[in-house]
């Protein structure tokens, strides 16, 4: 009866982590870095052909680690609880990554720079996530914080709450960024309720929104640079 074939029973030239010690990790294709993490494959198949299925299993190559949830991971054939739980925390780990890499330098001089940072925290998202990012007089981030996940709903989100946050960090300005699934950043008519009732709350306050932007699928949308956002300097 045929059987798991293991790292072990591959042929040398055919085993990723020789050739990663070979070569390098770069050297491995993405379904080589894969059956790294799942180890074996399914009865008569390969843990690199295993991977190839993984990578075949939605519409994003690599991606499918951070778009496809653990269900979905166990609806193909070969992987079960534990080789699912292995492929969302390998996608969770990316993110953390690139995350962890960005954070080092959170000084910004455009929409397109805080757009780049927050890129791929938000695109990936199934939910709407709205959330405000506080900065000092030089613009260097203070940090973070979520507001709302799944509506953007003018009426649900409450500036106090946004303003006391800033008012505690001692934030010089805010700027507001939420994602939107459908991959485009055009704004709704709800962003544009929202974004004016926390522009008047910052404008009493003398803690000016000075934009709004939205992510989209490697694109973003921003209220200054449309001229949608009015702020005095």
């Amino acid at each position: 009866m045929e059987k798991n074939l293991t790292m072990k029973e591959l042929p040398d030239p055919e085993k990723p982590y020789e050739k990663c010690m070979r070569q390098g990790p770069a050297a491995l294709s993405d379904a080589e870095l894969i059956s790294v993490i799942i180890r074996t494959g399914s009865r008569g198949e390969k843990s690199t052909d295993l991977a190839a299925r993984v990578l075949s299993a939605g519409p994003d190559g690599l991606l499918n680690l951070i778009h496809l949830d653990t269900e979905d991971f166990m609806r193909i054939h070969g992987i079960g609880r534990v080789k699912a739980i292995q492929l969302k925390c390998a996608g969770e780990l990316s993110r953390r990554i690139s995350a962890a890499t960005r954070h080092r330098e959170p000084l910004f001089s455009g929409p397109d720079e805080i757009a780049a940072f927050y890129m791929e925290r938000l695109r990936h998202e199934g939910k709407e996530i709205l959330m405000l990012a506080l900065f000092d007089r030089k613009n260097m981030l203070l940090g973070d914080e979520v507001v709302s996940i799944g509506t953007s709903n003018a009426s649900l989100i409450s500036p106090g709450e946004i303003y006391r946050t800033a008012l505690q960090k001692k934030a010089e300005f805010i700027i507001l960024l939420h994602n939107h699934p459908s991959g485009s950043p055009e704004p709704s008519r709800e962003d544009i309720s929202v974004t004016s009732r926390i522009r008047e709350c910052g404008d009493l306050l003398e803690i000016p929104l000075m934009d709004h932007i939205i992510i989209g699928d490697n694109c973003y949308f921003s209220f200054r640079e449309h001229g949608l956002l009015e702020y005095s300097s």
